[in-house]
């Protein structure tokens, strides 16, 4: 179940030739919509390079089995649940990569959403982010799965529920193939064509553009899997999902469509650096899962079939079950002989979301802040200390009390850190599901804000504050800023694409405005008067940049 990644980029801050949303541009824009004209666009914005690869543990061998049904003659659903744990949905995703052939990108989805006949009525609860995902997983509780299932041991759910298989075969199947070809699809950027043969995975891409008839030929004569890149591109109700669960994670959700004809495997046994749910929506398919080499794995590999020793699960997913094991499970998967084929899809998320990379991510922002008030910080270190083979026992005792020093400096601040990985989500991250021409992301509603007004934060989940240097600042005095990104503007047909350019969408403000931002921030309403800034001016000033920015309505 591999899936393309790409690299987390570590730039700080916006380009320099992005705009900061002053007052003026505010008054202009709000000038330009009472009048009726088109106002221009006060976000900063900035390209950013693709991203990268992502981060399992050990499977407990033990096997429980416990049955839940409705009594006799009724109509609640047969539920088995077990080590794994059976429920409903499943399945990883990933980030794919690009196309090799580099040659016409080709149309991508519009960006306006068609409203799918879905064959199926939903079974998940759509309300928020929580629901949703307690919906995906139940009848397991959310507490449940993250105190005995989350990065420690495969959950399998399965049901014998026919309106949950109708729902999930509505999400993709085989036969979507042909409409979706029609759309400039390309080998290697939107689809992959492989087999496994003798332990090891075999690419059978053609060059160019995907065509069915081809795809369709390779698939029933030479028993090929087919891999489809990040069908929530293509497909609304899994940009419902995935939008969703993206909000409920705070990471990156990726998926992967697998479809396999009969007696046939796609991939040798692997394991991957994602949190993988997988939901099985067309046929059957036989899993086998292993112990673990690599917990929490911070990468994707392929085991050799000579050290995979005996599986510690095996069993087969039918339409309407779920599947979720943990980053560096190592797993394989086939379609039994004699059947129809098999379709799944891999939900996938966590990757590179670790405490370590979160480390990271803050402490050369923590440094910089800390050089500026310290000044053994700033001394330089020892002639020709970069010459030795081994560092020296002065250095690493200098560098331990260094390391003190800013952990006595991280436990004793309420400080918003500087956070490249907030920004990186923000910005690749789905935009709010929507149906019809999404408006409402773009363009700011109801009555503008004034200061008498009481004004309360819209698309919270979509929306991050940070701090970072002011690039437009000089070299010398480089004065932190208050930066807002948000994801209402991101474009859903380069979701996980990888090699796609993006943009950042936000505004930026001085720091001082960073307890009046925190207020809006805490506050279901606030009166805009009440804001935490020192003059009327200042304060309606900010909510007219958040409302252009369609970031706060009046309450």
């Amino acid at each position: 179940m591999r899936v393309a990644r790409t690299r987390i980029s570590r730039t700080t801050g916006l380009t320099a030739s992005a705009g900061i949303c002053k007052a003026r541009d505010a008054r202009r824009r709000v000038r330009a919509l009472e009048s009726g004209l088109t106002a221009p666009g006060m976000g900063v914005r900035c390209t950013r390079p693709p991203r990268g690869p992502c981060p399992g543990r050990r499977l407990q061998d033990a096997m429980l089995r416990l049955r839940s049904s409705g009594p006799c003659g009724s109509s609640v659903p047969k539920v088995c649940i077990s080590s794994l744990f059976y429920l409903e949905h499943r399945t990883m995703p990933k980030k794919v990569k690009p196309a090799e052939h580099g040659k016409e990108e080709g149309p991508v989805p519009s960006k306006q959403a068609k409203v799918e006949a879905v064959r199926g009525a939903s079974t998940l609860n759509f309300d928020d982010p929580s629901s949703l995902f307690g919906s995906l997983i139940s009848p397991i509780k959310t507490e449940t799965f993250f105190k005995e299932f989350w990065e420690k041991k495969p959950l399998l759910i399965q049901r014998d529920d026919p309106a949950l298989a109708a729902y999930y075969q509505s999400l993709f199947r085989l036969t979507d193939l042909k409409s979706l070809c029609g759309q400039s699809l390309y080998y290697g950027r939107d689809v992959n064509v492989c087999r496994c043969i003798n332990g090891k995975k075999k690419v059978l891409n053609k060059d160019g553009k995907v065509h069915f008839l081809q795809l369709r030929k390779d698939f029933d004569q030479k028993r090929t899997t087919i891999q489809f890149h990040q069908p929530q591109r293509f497909k609304d109700e899994l940009w419902k999902i995935q939008e969703k669960l993206e909000c409920y994670f705070g990471s990156l959700v990726g998926s992967n469509v697998y479809i396999t004809p009969a007696g046939s495997q796609g991939l040798p046994p692997h394991y991957d650096d994602v949190e993988v749910f997988i939901l099985q929506l067309e046929g059957e398919k036989h899993w086998r899962l292993y112990t673990p080499t690599v917990a929490l794995a911070r990468e994707y590999s392929v085991e050799p079939e000579a050290r995979l020793g005996a599986p510690t699960h095996e069993f087969t997913l039918k339409p309407g079950d779920l599947l979720y094991f943990p980053r560096g499970t190592i797993h394989q998967a086939d379609t039994p002989p004699g059947l129809a084929h098999s379709t799944h899809v891999t939900i996938s998320t966590y990757q590179n979301n670790s405490w370590g990379d979160f480390l990271l991510d803050t402490m050369s922002g923590l440094v910089f802040d800390t050089a500026k008030d310290d000044v053994e910080l700033r001394r330089g270190i020892p002639r020709q200390l970069l010459m030795q083979v081994e560092t020296s026992a002065v250095a690493t005792r200098t560098l331990s009390g260094f390391l003190r020093t800013l952990a006595e400096r991280l436990e004793g601040t309420k400080e918003l850190l500087s956070s490249d990985m907030k920004k990186d989500f923000v910005m690749h991250r789905l935009p709010p599901y929507y149906v019809g021409d999404g408006t409402e992301l773009s363009t700011p509603g109801g009555q503008i804000p004034r200061l008498n007004s009481t004004v309360s934060l819209q698309f919270k989940d979509h929306i991050i504050l940070t701090v970072g240097p002011d690039e437009n600042g000089s070299d010398e005095a480089q004065e932190k800023m208050v930066y807002i990104y948000h994801s209402l503007k991101n474009k859903r047909e380069i979701h996980m694409m990888g090699n796609e350019e993006t943009e950042s969408h936000g505004l930026r403000f001085p720091l001082s405005h960073v307890d009046a931002l925190k207020q809006i921030w805490e506050s279901s309403a606030i009166s805009v008067k009440n804001l935490k800034l020192t003059t009327d001016e200042e304060k309606e000033n900010l909510v007219l940049s958040l409302w252009t920015e369609c970031l706060i309505q009046v309450v």
